[in-house]
Formats: structure tokens, C-alpha cells, sequence
């Protein structure tokens, strides 16, 4: 089989039935492997029958074999499965779309050393939409570096188990580096009680869980008499389906390297 071979980490999940989808629909893409662990509940099972679509490739739990499959291996599930991923695609050479969240310094430097021998493109956000968003908050901070606040209020489904958000954490970084100051020092992670006047250089951060929202996000510059306000709502999780699969394609160009979704769009 030739062309962009696709396997989907989390088949059986929220996103991973996204994945399906999109992948099933993408007439010069093709799903060799669905993938998840036992406990699942899904393996066995036609992949495609998940999402009303039948294709004839069953979900696995053999990892190994699946992967082997495949040109790019995309993956939205927790940070210890995708580390266990990411060997076995550095082993095989498989490409690797990660869209997973809430990596500690530890892992995100095993994902730096993979993609010496790998292609990978790791973004906390895969939608084209957000990661124009960060490109528009790069442009207001610098023209908004004096006398405004930043405030980034981010609002995801009940069962999201991290916080910030990563896309919330990334906009952060971006507002920060663009007024050149270290986002660790001036962060401030939600205020209770008598906090006191609010420190001029902070970037504040307030986050939402409940219900089934996929992904809001807004940044606020908060100014005197004014405020811009540069923000993405999500109603599904398509858009980060379809950013996966263009960067999987973008990856297919690639024999090694660690990328973004800036790189995938040319926005760099």
C-alpha cells in the first residue's frame, strides 16, 4: 500500500473516532491501523463501525505490529502512552503526529531526542485556526506591550484532566516571549481570597471544566477605557483532525526533525 498510511493511537476514544473519520473521508489518506489498550472495550471491533463507517480494519492492542504499518502514527492520548509510542515509532522510523497534552520537561526532551531520528510534529493545538490565532497574538503583544493587562481564560469538556489547557499555556508563551519576559516568572495560575493589586508584568490564567465543550480559548489585553480580545471557540473536534492529518502529510517530506503546526503552515 503506498501514500500516506495512517495509524490512530486511541482508537476507541473521543478523539481517536475524530481521527477515524477524518482519515476515512481523506480521499488521499488510508487507516492501516486503530489502536488502543484492551481495557478499551473497543478491540476486535471494525474500526470504522465506531463512526458508521466500515472499513475492514479491526482495533488492536499490538502496538508494535500496527505501527509497523504505517507511514505516521497520530496521537492524541496521554503523555505515558504516547512516550511508549514514541519508541516503537523511533524504532520502526514511523513518522509522528502528537497532539497530546500535559508532557513534564522529562518527556518533552525524550520527544526532542526521537526527532533526531524521526519526523515528528508536536503542538499542544493541530487546528489551522488556533495556530493563526497565535500568530495574531504575537502581532498584538508587541503593539500592545505597554499599559495592558494579559488574561487568558481558556474552557474544555468535564473529563479533560489537565490544566491550562496546553493551547491556554502555548498563547502564553507566545504573548510572553513576544514582551520578552519568562512566562514561569510572571505567570499567575487563578486568585482567591484578598490577592492584593495586580502585579502590571503578570499573565493571568483562569480555567473552565464542565459539560462537553470541546475547546474555548480567548486572550484578553485589558487596557484603559478598552480591551482586545483575540480568542478560538471549537464546536467539534474536527479542525484538530484535519490539522493532524495535513501535518501528517507535511511529515512525509521529512526524514527526521522536530516540527509545529507553525512549521506545518508556513507561519514561522
Amino acid at each position: 500500500m503506498t501514500g500516506l498510511r495512517i495509524a490512530v493511537a486511541g482508537a476507541g476514544g473521543r478523539m481517536g473516532r475524530t481521527l477515524l473519520e477524518a482519515t476515512l473521508r481523506d480521499g488521499a489518506a488510508s487507516l492501516v491501523a486503530a489502536l488502543d489498550q484492551p481495557g478499551a472495550g473497543v478491540q476486535g471491533k471494525d474500526a470504522g463501525e465506531l463512526i458508521g463507517m466500515p472499513c475492514g480494519v479491526a482495533v488492536s492492542s499490538d502496538h508494535e505490529a500496527g505501527i509497523a504499518l504505517a507511514s505516521c502514527l497520530i496521537d492524541f492520548t496521554r503523555p505515558e502512552a504516547s512516550l511508549g509510542h514514541l519508541e516503537i515509532c523511533r524504532r520502526q522510523g514511523v513518522a509522528m503526529v502528537i497532539g497530546t497534552t500535559g508532557f513534564d520537561a522529562a518527556g518533552k526532551r525524550a520527544i526532542s531526542a526521537a526527532a533526531e531520528e524521526i519526523p515528528i510534529v508536536f503542538a499542544p493545538n493541530m487546528s489551522v485556526g488556533v495556530n493563526l490565532v497565535f500568530r495574531l497574538l504575537d502581532v498584538a503583544a508587541r503593539v500592545l506591550a505597554d499599559g495592558y493587562d494579559v488574561e487568558i481564560v481558556e474552557a474544555h469538556h468535564r473529563h479533560k484532566v489537565d490544566a491550562p489547557s496546553g493551547t491556554a499555556l502555548r498563547m502564553g508563551e507566545v504573548v510572553a516571549a513576544a514582551l520578552g519576559r519568562d512566562l514561569a516568572a510572571c505567570s499567575v495560575y487563578g486568585r482567591q481570597g484578598v490577592t492584593g493589586e495586580r502585579a502590571p508584568a503578570t499573565i493571568g490564567f483562569a480555567t473552565v471544566r464542565g459539560g462537553d465543550i470541546v475547546g474555548d480559548h480567548q486572550v484578553m489585553f485589558c487596557g484603559l477605557g478598552e480591551r482586545v480580545e483575540i480568542g478560538h471557540k471549537a464546536s467539534s473536534r474536527m479542525p484538530y483532525a484535519l490539522g493532524s492529518l495535513r501535518a501528517a502529510r507535511f511529515l512525509a517530506q521529512r526524514k527526521n526533525g522536530l516540527f509545529d503546526m507553525q512549521d506545518v503552515l508556513g507561519l514561522r
